[in-house]
């Protein structure tokens, strides 16, 4: 409007060309506000990180705090220089064929050197103090095999530091169990090997369907039928850790033909005989909701994935050592648990892959302790346990298993929060 009224008055002073000094500011314009668009809505890419910024006084990163963070992908990192104080070799609980340092063996102390760190995370060692305050009024349960009670174990004597007053004390059927006083917070292990109920069977002089098939001697297991041992634990405890795994896949305990497992259901035979692996996938079909229906809720039910044996050159019993003195390399660890390779440690992967089929869309939550310990050949007490064969199954104490449980208890956190 002003350029047509000067135009009008014949100004004679030289007129500015205006409509192309517009044209670039608008030009200019659309791009700062593209940038600024592409600055704050463009995916990441491949190639991109994320920064995590400790978000509160535990140190714990926002990864760890959402849960979003991936704590299975990670590394084992050596610092000659770090030590814990959670607990030692004194610690009275520990069973003596996993007290490495007492046994003299040669990496015992370098065995607690190694630090796992998760790629977009921390994995702080948990503080027990600060454990014992933020879970008073608590029940904890381990429900599983010898490896959960090494997990147990690991977990009592980390406790057992905090000034205060312990009992032993064993509810709801549990083979051991401590109450700490001072927070009422108690831990116990119900040892259970297949889960299900299970004892020796013998053929029947009148004969019967297992008999007619052949069948003279084995173990008779009930898939729909807790065994006693943890029969109560779900009406008892606020929170569960469950793990099977090891006997499934144990010839040198049900021998495939001189003890074989034969499953029931409903006090009958399962007619025809199904193998280990289908009687796995019965067992867990029928106690994961025998645990869902009878814990109250707000309780907190884990499965902990399988913990993997290193045995090399044999199994147990057969010449099987495990002298490592240092963590595999990701490559090791997978010529040794790959499935495609079938060899004498490849029950690692088959349990897991028939535990995530079967926690699929239940309330469990998963506690994956696999990948890290798949790593940690050197952490066993092989012949320091005290054995005439090399034990490449538990794990020395303080050691691996005090890992799993800065794990527990960081997915307890984050569940919590």
């Amino acid at each position: 409007m002003a350029v047509r009224e000067n135009h009008h008055r014949h100004y004679q002073a030289k007129q500015v060309p205006l409509f192309p000094l517009l044209s670039l500011i608008c030009f200019l314009s659309v791009l700062l506000a593209l940038s600024a668009f592409r600055k704050t809505s463009a995916p990441l890419q491949p190639h991109q990180s994320i920064q995590f910024n400790n978000g509160d006084r535990s140190g714990r990163s926002k990864a760890a705090r959402d849960g979003s963070c991936d704590y299975s992908d990670g590394s084992w990192n050596y610092d000659p220089n770090l030590r814990t104080s959670r607990y030692d070799h004194t610690c009275k609980e520990i069973f003596k064929g996993w007290n490495c340092y007492a046994a003299n063996k040669s990496n015992a102390l370098q065995i607690i050197n190694w630090h796992w760190k998760p790629k977009q995370c921390d994995l702080p060692h948990f503080d027990p103090v600060s454990f014992l305050e933020k879970f008073r009024n608590t029940n904890i349960g381990f429900v599983g095999d010898s490896l959960n009670r090494n997990m147990f174990v690991s977990l009592f004597c980390s406790l057992k530091r905090v000034p205060g007053e312990v009992k032993k004390w064993r509810p709801a059927g549990a083979d051991r169990g401590f109450s700490f006083l001072k927070y009422n917070l108690t831990i116990t292990y119900h040892r259970t090997n297949i889960l299900a109920r299970y004892a020796s069977w013998s053929a029947n002089a009148d004969g019967g369907e297992l008999e007619s098939l052949g069948y003279k001697e084995g173990y008779r297991v009930d898939v729909d039928i807790p065994e006693s041992s943890w029969i109560e634990a779900p009406n008892f405890h606020d929170i569960l850790v469950f793990n099977t795994g090891h006997w499934w896949w144990a010839p040198s305990k049900f021998d495939p033909v001189k003890s074989p497992m034969l499953f029931f259901e409903k006090g009958q035979p399962i007619i025809p005989p199904v193998p280990p692996d289908v009687g796995l996938d019965k067992v867990l079909q029928h106690m994961i909701p025998y645990v869902e229906k009878r814990m109250p809720p707000g309780a907190i039910k884990f499965f902990r994935t399988q913990s993997p044996r290193h045995f090399e050159g044999g199994d147990w019993y057969q010449g099987g050592s495990c002298q490592r003195q240092q963590p595999l390399s990701p490559q090791q660890a997978e010529d040794l648990f790959s499935l495609s390779n079938n060899r004498t440690n490849v029950e690692v992967r088959l349990v897991n892959e028939h535990l995530l089929k079967a926690l699929n869309g239940t309330s469990f939550h998963i506690l994956n302790i696999t990948p890290m310990s798949e790593l940690r050949a050197d952490a066993h007490p092989a012949s320091a346990g005290g054995k005439k064969h090399d034990d490449c199954m538990h794990w020395c104490l303080p050691g691996l298993t005090d890992t799993w449980n800065d794990l527990f208890i960081q997915h307890l956190y984050n569940i919590r929060s």
